[in-house]
């Protein structure tokens, strides 16, 4: 069999190289992989649900909140909505958001979304862990993980939060907690207690569902601005 002369040999060799580089080299930094787990349990009727979600789509398209995702670099971000023990439904699939254009599109996602349940009941345990295996499937690899979880009320259906914190991988992984206040059992209590899990965990408190976006604006803006001390590092 002849041979190829050397120089197109070092060329097929260098081709070779070339399109089999590693994907990681071709993927953006990312400084915050982010999981926006959403109640949509009986408990929030479809007033209240409309303020959630649309106070979530307009928080992102907030001036400062748009300039901070765009400052750290971008951020990865996924959004689903549950209640209870099997109905979390994706609301917006795993998306690299860095520019406007990305971040409107994803919060115009949020705000176009239907919900599929209004019956169930509030399965944390369960909500938790399906956000566990969203971060497991996250396309890029991020320097930090959190899970942001927002509800009205306390687990009533299924495991409790530490038992999924116990059997799922939530190593390095941070869980905050967006509260609306009012209902009994204590919801603010019991996501301080039983829900917040990792490093520089923290519960931000809405008054109600009025308050939503402003606190969820809160919110966003202490978890992107660790994402880009992050970057900086």
């Amino acid at each position: 069999m002849a041979r190829l002369p050397r120089v197109l040999l070092r060329a097929a060799i260098t081709a070779l190289l070339l399109t089999g580089a590693s994907p990681a080299a071709t993927q953006p930094r990312c400084g915050l992989a982010l999981v926006l787990a959403i109640d949509v349990s009986a408990s929030v009727d479809a007033t209240e649900y409309s303020l959630q979600m649309n106070g979530l789509a307009d928080a992102l398209r907030a001036d400062i909140v748009r300039e901070a995702i765009i400052e750290a670099g971008g951020i990865q971000a996924t959004a689903f909505e549950w209640s209870g023990r099997n109905q979390q439904i994706e609301i917006a699939p795993w998306s690299f958001v860095a520019t406007d254009t990305d971040i409107l599109d994803f919060a115009s996602r949020i705000a176009a979304h239907e919900r599929r349940f209004d019956e169930f009941p509030t399965a944390l345990g369960f909500a938790l862990g399906h956000a566990a295996i969203r971060l497991s499937q996250a396309p890029i690899q991020c320097e930090r993980s959190v899970v942001d979880v927002s509800g009205d009320g306390v687990n009533n259906d299924g495991y409790e939060p530490p038992l999924a914190f116990a059997n799922f991988d939530f190593e390095n992984v941070t869980v905050n907690g967006l509260v609306i206040a009012g209902e009994q059992p204590d919801p603010v209590a019991y996501y301080r207690s039983k829900v917040i899990h990792g490093p520089g965990a923290f519960v931000e408190v809405a008054a109600d569902f009025a308050d939503y976006e402003a606190s969820m604006k809160r919110k966003l803006l202490r978890e992107i601005n660790g994402a880009a001390l992050s970057m900086a590092q």
